[in-house]
């Protein structure tokens, strides 16, 4: 059965009996021609460890297993998985897991060897599986995903740009990012409601650690929370620094190159990841003061 038909992938799931969920963003891909940008767009080799989030009904899991990586593929949905267990015989090389991926340790799964990450990623939980990622004890080699175009341009977006925020910053502290193609709703069964895109993430050389990460994020949603604000304004109310000990901070970001009306909008992650550092138990007095190390 080829599944990268619609009318094949219709007939499929009445046979199963099977209504794809929209509180668990259950869209199917179709469309072949996107499939093969995805699996190259991955680069993946004989040897590779990819870890695949909802394979559903397998399309893109059939790619992967054929370029020769070893694969665990993670599936929420107790009926797809049953399925996928009729269609695929498990084995070294191939581990189906019924979970929400929200609820894997994600950091087991990088010390088993997993460098790769290839998913259609269902909209129910893209941003926050990736916000769970970016923060692993480790990055891994190359993240190759389907998401909301709208998610897309969040991760790609260049300082000063509106889509610019908290999950551009974490994206490109550890990876390039690249929207690699559009893709349209009708290349998915049922069509979503919105576009997707192609993101692809290679790791940067000398990457932040996981509680640098943590840190940083903790930083990002404090000052995005008010991202027209002046950063400076937005420090210096949460430090409960007044205008007389204002000086202090004043220097700390002129050291590294943020002016005084600078907003959040306009500082590029590398900038963040000095703020992060420099305000490391900051205080306006000594230990008992509140720390930026405090944010949650």
């Amino acid at each position: 059965m080829k599944l990268t038909r619609p009318s094949e992938v219709k007939a499929l799931l009445q046979e199963l009996e099977f209504q794809p969920s929209k509180v668990l963003g259950q869209n199917f891909l179709i469309d072949g021609n996107i499939l093969r940008i995805l699996v190259d767009a991955a680069e993946i080799h004989p040897g590779d460890q990819v870890l695949e989030v909802g394979p559903g009904l397998g399309v893109l899991t059939e790619e992967i297993i054929a370029r020769g990586a070893r694969l665990i593929a993670v599936e929420k949905d107790k009926r797809l998985y049953a399925y996928l267990l009729t269609q695929f015989a498990q084995g070294p090389d191939l581990e189906f897991r019924n979970a929400d991926i929200l609820e894997v340790d994600l950091n087991a799964l990088l010390v088993m060897g997993v460098n790769k990450v290839v998913a259609n990623l269902p909209y129910s939980v893209g941003s926050r599986f990736l916000v769970d990622l970016f923060e692993a004890e480790r990055a891994v080699e190359g993240i190759v995903v389907t998401v909301q175009k709208e998610v897309g341009a969040r991760l790609a977006a260049r300082s000063g740009s509106s889509d610019y925020g908290l999950l551009s910053v974490l994206a490109q502290l550890r990876y390039e990012v690249s929207m690699a193609k559009t893709v349209s709703p009708s290349c998915f069964y049922p069509p979503p409601e919105v576009t997707s895109a192609i993101v692809r993430l290679k790791v940067k050389p000398q990457s932040p650690s996981r509680e640098e990460m943590i840190r940083t994020r903790k930083l990002l949603k404090l000052c995005f929370s008010a991202r027209r604000k002046q950063l400076l304004t937005t420090l210096r109310g949460y430090l409960q620094i007044d205008s007389k000990s204002q000086g202090k901070l004043e220097n700390l970001l002129h050291g590294i190159g943020i002016g005084p009306k600078v907003r959040p909008e306009e500082i590029p992650p590398y900038q963040w990841r000095e703020l992060g550092r420099s305000l490391l138990g900051y205080s306006k007095g000594g230990a008992d003061e509140k720390s930026i190390s405090d944010a949650t």
